[in-house]
């Protein structure tokens, strides 16, 4: 039997050991912890729209949105209430139940955060869970969007502590702690993740996810990126990560953190149908849905569809406190052809 109790002791050697497990007691493990927690045919969709994109001061070595990198990404401003309302509605449409909305700034200023909280405040109104990433924040700013009615805070740790100077030089590892225990002390539920495939070792994959699962709260939230390389960041050439290291990672992660919803996130455009499949058996429940993810790729929703009848799997129904589960969305989606699996598909996460 798995043991089923919430840990936040998990030391660096205990999460090797993990990651040294053959792979099909790996995945044995991984899926029966899952079970226990979850449904295990059902997968939390989402949609990202990013609402201003580029121009950012940031030196993150995978990031198409630094200013610094010449990737062909326009910087934009924030747009406007009215526009992002029409794609959350669009989002809703196809099967959304949460709507994540992303700027690149190191952080908002005061007056970049209530126009958010604004939009925050529209999107609500559709019945939609909400989230954001906007880069660090302070407290008020943080207090400011819960009153807005934000659910979900995204700020990942990207990698473990001791690699993470070799992504980022423009802010420090504390200051993503520090931005995430805000968010906590406002009553808002975090996002926090990180990004796989950047050159990090195994021992370093393992540090990073140690270091989610021994948070004062684990992430309701945990989004495990595949590095998608794009022309002209530095990370651009790196070597890619075995298909199957990266199941092995989604695997741990639900075993470190057994209730939270782990996310398939960027890098699916370069997954095949088989290895997403061994990620929903490892513990994934919870996908992007839409045919971008900020400024790269994403599969496109009928080829995600497509891959939920084929697993059978449907998009999880939202039941939070405060808010009403999305019925109208899954009826509406099956009413525009769903899954097959009498959920009303949409798919999104």
């Amino acid at each position: 039997m798995v043991d089923t109790a919430i840990r936040h002791d998990w030391s660096r050697a205990d999460v090797v050991a993990l990651f040294a497990l053959p792979f099909n007691e790996l995945l044995h493990r991984a899926h029966s912890l899952h079970r226990q927690h979850h449904d295990p045919d059902a997968v939390q969709v989402s949609t990202l729209l990013s609402i201003k994109t580029g121009g950012c001061p940031e030196d993150c070595a995978y990031c198409p949105q630094a200013a610094r990198y010449d990737t062909g990404v326009q910087a934009q401003k924030l747009m406007s209430v009215e526009a992002v309302l029409e794609q959350a509605q669009a989002a809703r449409d196809a099967g959304a139940s949460r709507f994540c909305m992303g700027a690149a700034w190191r952080g908002p200023k005061d007056r970049d955060v209530l126009k958010v909280a604004e939009i925050v405040r529209a999107v609500k109104s559709l019945g939609l869970e909400t989230c954001a990433t906007l880069g660090m924040l302070s407290g008020p700013q943080a207090a400011t969007l819960k009153a807005a009615g934000l659910d979900y805070y995204n700020h990942n740790l990207d990698t473990a502590p001791e690699f993470y100077g070799e992504v980022i030089h423009t802010r420090q590892y504390q200051d993503r702690l520090d931005t995430l225990a805000h968010v906590r002390q406002a009553g808002m539920k975090t996002c926090c993740g990180g990004i796989v495939g950047m050159g990090e070792s195994r021992d370093q994959r393992a540090g990073l996810l140690q270091t989610l699962a021994t948070l004062p709260e684990h992430p309701q939230s945990v989004p495990i990126n595949q590095l998608v390389q794009v022309e002209g960041t530095p990370l651009n050439g790196t070597a890619a990560l075995d298909p199957f290291e990266f199941v092995r990672t989604i695997a741990v992660a639900r075993l470190l953190m057994p209730a939270s919803m782990v996310r398939l996130s960027a890098g699916r455009q370069q997954m095949d149908d088989a290895v997403q499949a061994l990620c929903f058996f490892a513990g994934a429940n919870s996908i992007f849905y839409g045919e971008k993810l900020l400024t790269t790729g994403n599969p496109d929703v009928e080829h995600d569809r497509a891959l939920f009848r084929r697993l059978d799997l449907h998009p999880l129904q939202v039941i939070e406190e405060a808010s009403t589960a999305h019925a109208s969305i899954l009826d509406h989606a099956d009413a525009n052809g769903g899954c097959g699996s009498n959920c009303g598909c949409g798919v999104a996460a």
